[in-house]
């Protein structure tokens, strides 16, 4: 039965937003329960697929009773079954971690600015779903020995204050320790910028399109110099830097997705790149810390903008729905 509520941007959006990036999903998870062996990771892979299914159903199913136009997105063409395997069965699993992980904050934040009931229990759903599959994803690589844990420190042994203004340090010289909230930020940082550079390891070596290859390469640049950074940072106030778990591209050169999905999902990772960093340089206390992340967000700004305009050059942008220009209205009017 169609609701006689009608939509709200916020609704629309999300919503667009959402089938894009399912759409895209739904790629990938088909390719990797192609090629998956691992069985435990297979029954993971085939549930995060059905989730991303369902996801689109439903979004199709609203958008057909409001005569919203339901986006190309991303079909059978931008994948192939038949060509050998990029990625080992490990990937596939950190795949499904990283985009569950991702897809929590983003539902959460969609579900607080949405107000119909029906919309309201679809992103409210989507949020459950996603932390199920990423409890699943985490306990399977914790089992597998693929998980890097983040830094531990010494259990407080007392509640304190900050009594001094220097607990927000200087650009130079000596500095405090690093909180937990900061310590939080570095490790996902460099959780989120290595399986980017996994990704882009892969492209790189199927990519035919050599002026979107030069962009990949960039980008491989800029994840290994926010993981740098981060290390870096770490291993200055005494601990050992974060080297996650190494996860293998195959030696395959031969390309299992559309240049167009793979420009897509960097471009939608260097979205949710600008949040993390964003969230990071709005939570850190310490003034070099801020320093180093505010220079990084131009940089990570400037790479973005250039893939989506790669996207528009090749037709391949698919434009979100939006508000009128009242201006031509009134003066068709004339």
């Amino acid at each position: 039965m169609r609701n006689n509520i009608r939509l709200t941007s916020t609704e629309i959006g999300g919503m667009w937003t959402t089938y894009m990036q399912d759409s895209m999903a739904v790629c990938f998870f088909k390719y990797f329960q192609h090629h998956t062996e691992d069985k435990e990771i297979l029954t993971i892979v085939e549930e995060a697929l059905v989730t991303s299914q369902n996801h689109l159903k439903q979004i199709e199913k609203i958008f057909n009773e409001e005569n919203i136009p339901i986006p190309n997105a991303f079909t059978e063409n931008d994948y192939h079954l038949s060509t050998p395997p990029l990625f080992y069965d490990l990937f596939s699993l950190s795949f499904v971690y990283g985009l569950s992980r991702l897809g929590m904050p983003i539902y959460g934040n969609v579900v607080s600015t949405v107000a119909r009931i029906d919309i309201v229990e679809f992103f409210s759903n989507c949020m459950i779903t996603s932390k199920d599959l990423y409890n699943k994803a985490l306990k399977l690589m914790l089992s597998k020995g693929i998980y890097d844990r983040p830094p531990k420190i010494p259990y407080p042994k007392e509640v304190s204050f900050v009594s001094d203004k220097s607990y927000l340090g200087n650009f130079f010289g000596s500095k405090r320790p690093l909180n937990v909230v900061e310590l939080t930020e570095l490790f996902f940082q460099i959780e989120q910028n290595y399986f980017g550079t996994i990704l882009l390891n892969g492209f790189l070596q199927v990519v035919k399109d050599e002026e979107i290859k030069q962009y990949f390469k960039s980008g491989k640049k800029l994840t290994e110099k926010q993981i740098n950074i981060s290390n870096e940072i770490l291993r200055k106030d005494g601990m050992q830097g974060n080297v996650p778990v190494s996860l293998e591209v195959t030696d395959s050169t031969t390309a299992p997705f559309s240049d167009k999905l793979m420009l897509y999902i960097i471009n939608s990772l260097n979205s949710s790149g600008i949040n993390y960093l964003g969230h990071a340089l709005s939570t850190t206390m310490r003034k070099d810390l801020g320093t180093k992340y505010f220079r990084l967000l131009p940089e990570i700004l400037t790479y973005a903008e250039e893939g989506i305009e790669l996207l528009i050059e090749r037709n391949w942008f698919e434009q979100p729905p939006q508000s009128l220009v009242r201006e031509k209205l009134i003066e068709q009017e004339k």
